[in-house]
């Protein structure tokens, strides 16, 4: 009697969706030779031919198209099952072992945290930080079970690709002034009225500096920049001491500096989507799916809040003396 594998049949599912057996290779996080060990394998005990190569990838054959079509329902029963086990029996005990990227951090996992704890008083849970291509590898690795990532939509971030996502919101870009800035009585700006102006940013590798860069050259200018931080309090401060503007994630501006405000793009300000991602190849643990679960309630309730309050208006005398304390540092270390 023929007993197929649920592990081989995912591969092979891998490698028809994806048109080839590298790319499957890659969202898996398996060596090529394990893919295609895998596929012969399962042509061995079904005793037929799978899939064929040709000029336009991978494709299936009609015997690997009918085993493909009952490998999904299998998929989608196995699913069912361990959501309603889980349901069954609770998130009980374990371990969950969670990272996010600073901004995220900051902002969603305290709450998230918190509320998972309560849920959830058996599991032992830990959080990491880190930025996305260094915490990516070693969810794929293994090292993590949930990580909240983020990716520009049209931009392939080799950091997502390969991982199941589910999206927890938008988190637009809004640009940040200082608030004696001749613009900052503008409610809306274009990008390119900041065409001559200098520029603060994360450091230039980074996955919001490259989309800063893609957003004004598609605006019809490239950035100069002048100063680089990868902490965004430190851009802020940069910022109200009048050395540069830049373009700051809404999750980074839920503490505002006195000596900025902040102002939306118009049309429409970039943004880069938040999501939770799992490591693919496999069912997420009860605990992970718990914990994403919370993770889309309290991404909801931020997804309607603005930045800070008083992003929008003026800075008063504190502002001001914050501001001068912060130019002061900046002309200090130029001046080294």
């Amino acid at each position: 009697m023929l007993m197929l594998n649920l592990s081989r049949l995912r591969v092979l599912s891998e490698v028809v969706n994806r048109g080839s057996f590298s790319a499957a290779a890659d969202a898996l996080a398996y060596t090529q030779s394990a893919v295609s060990q895998a596929v012969a394998r399962l042509e061995s005990e079904t005793g037929a031919v799978l899939v064929v190569r040709d000029r336009r990838g991978v494709r299936p054959t009609a015997a690997g198209a009918s085993l493909l079509e009952h490998a999904e329902a299998i998929f989608a029963q196995v699913q069912a099952a361990e959501d309603e086990l889980a349901a069954v029996l609770g998130v009980r005990g374990g371990r969950l072992r969670v990272a996010s990227f600073p901004s995220a951090g900051a902002t969603l996992m305290p709450e998230a945290v918190a509320s998972f704890r309560r849920r959830h008083p058996g599991v032992a849970l830990t959080l990491a930080e880190g930025e996305p291509e260094e915490i990516a590898p070693r969810l794929r690795a293994g090292e993590f079970d949930l990580a909240l990532l983020f990716r520009f939509d049209g931009v392939r971030e080799p950091s997502v690709d390969g991982l199941r996502t589910a999206t927890l919101l938008e988190d637009p870009m809004h640009v940040a002034l200082p608030a004696e800035h001749p613009l900052a009585s503008q409610p809306a700006l274009a990008l390119s009225d900041l065409s001559g102006e200098e520029w603060v940013q994360t450091s230039a590798a980074s996955p919001c500096a490259r989309h800063v860069v893609r957003s004004c050259l598609h605006a019809g200018f490239e950035p100069r920049v002048t100063f680089e931080s990868d902490d965004y309090e430190t851009v802020q401060g940069l910022v109200a001491a009048g050395v540069g503007v830049a373009l700051i994630p809404r999750l980074a501006l839920t503490r505002l500096h006195p000596g900025i405000v902040v102002r939306a793009l118009a049309p429409s300000s970039p943004a880069r989507r938040v999501v939770a991602a799992t490591a693919a190849g496999q069912a997420a643990a009860p605990a992970a799916r718990a914990m994403v679960r919370i993770l889309t309630e309290i991404a909801s309730a931020y997804a309607g809040r603005g930045p800070a309050a008083g992003a929008a208006g003026s800075a008063g005398s504190a502002g001001s003396a914050g501001r001068r304390r912060v130019r002061g540092w900046v002309n200090s270390c130029q001046s080294r």
